[in-house]
């Protein structure tokens, strides 16, 4: 009787491993692909497919009724060299990024200074400065109507206790962005709870070694919290940039972009265009100018943050 050995080839051995590791490998990202496939389907649809033809229709004549027509650049030539209130709502849009913003940011870091204090029933007073953040815009919109009325408004009215005769604010247009500069400082409690939370992330023990250095008050807020600040001072100012560019809610409503224009920010200036005209192409030219400028504002900002934003642990 014979025994007959069976062997085994190592390469053959070799060969099944991979193939099985392979087929594991598939498995694992077809049950990833699955998994991520409703995010994938959001972004195609409401963030890809939005924006690449957003381009596509700044270069087309579109009226959202009829197929888009190719034109090219000529939207863009009529951006900049025939649409004067382009210009004008670039400027006043540029006004609010640069008094409005600074404002906001300034406002909003010393309320969070004044609220960091251990007081009695200093959360109560942190929720109140908070609440007006999250009131809905145009709520908030109607009820500064109501405040900034020249005739019977709450503050012209203690100006003249005062003895000071109030401005005619949305009606003047030497004061209208002023007014909607003063109502955004309504909403500075969204920043302050950024800040409150960076405050009370700094070290106790940096303020106890200034102290013994005698460095107190301004000394230790000039030395020790703005520059342990400066990252979410940097945050704020780059979200407070995108938004600020975007500026809208509040002209829509109080003013329509009055008086002559002088609250015609870019954003609405847009809208006029896409939803009251209809002229989609032209409108989606604007959105991709007012993008290039708000990506090249925010890499100036990046580009010189590294000159005034310290981080923990940083070499200097």
């Amino acid at each position: 009787m014979s025994t007959t050995s069976v062997t085994t080839n190592p390469a053959e051995l070799s060969a099944a491993a991979r193939s099985r590791q392979r087929a594991r490998a598939a498995r694992d990202t077809r049950t990833g692909l699955l998994f991520a496939l409703p995010w994938l389907i959001g972004f195609t649809v409401f963030f890809a497919y939005p924006v690449l033809a957003s381009l596509y229709y700044s270069l087309c004549s579109f009226d959202a009724i009829r197929p888009p027509r190719f034109i090219g650049l000529a939207n863009f030539q009529r951006l900049f060299f025939e649409d004067d209130l382009f210009w004008k709502s670039l400027g006043n849009t540029v006004y609010m990024v640069a008094f409005g913003l600074p404002v906001g940011l300034i406002a909003s870091l010393a309320i969070a200074l004044l609220l960091h204090q251990k007081l009695k029933g200093i959360a109560l007073y942190r929720t109140v400065f908070y609440l007006p953040s999250i009131t809905p815009v145009v709520a908030t919109s109607i009820l500064w109507l109501w405040l900034l009325n020249p005739e019977m408004g709450l503050i012209n009215l203690g100006l003249a206790k005062l003895g000071i005769e109030g401005p005619a604010w949305l009606t003047d247009p030497a004061w209208a962005k002023p007014a909607l500069i003063l109502m955004a400082l309504w909403g500075a409690g969204g920043g302050m709870v950024i800040y409150l939370a960076a405050l009370q992330d700094i070290p106790e023990s940096l303020y106890e070694a200034a102290s013994l250095d005698g460095a107190r008050g301004p000394t230790a807020l000039f030395r020790i919290t703005l520059p342990m600040l400066t990252p979410v001072i940097l945050f704020n100012l780059i979200m407070g940039l995108i938004g600020t560019f975007q500026y809208f809610t509040q002209a829509y409503v109080m003013t329509a972009g009055g008086p002559q224009d002088s609250t015609t920010f870019y954003a609405l200036h847009l809208f006029n265009k896409a939803f009251l005209d209809f002229q989609m192409g032209y409108a989606s030219a604007m959105a991709w100018v007012l993008f290039v400028i708000t990506l090249g504002f925010a890499l100036v900002v990046f580009k010189t943050s590294a000159r005034w934003v310290y981080y923990s642990g940083e070499e200097r």
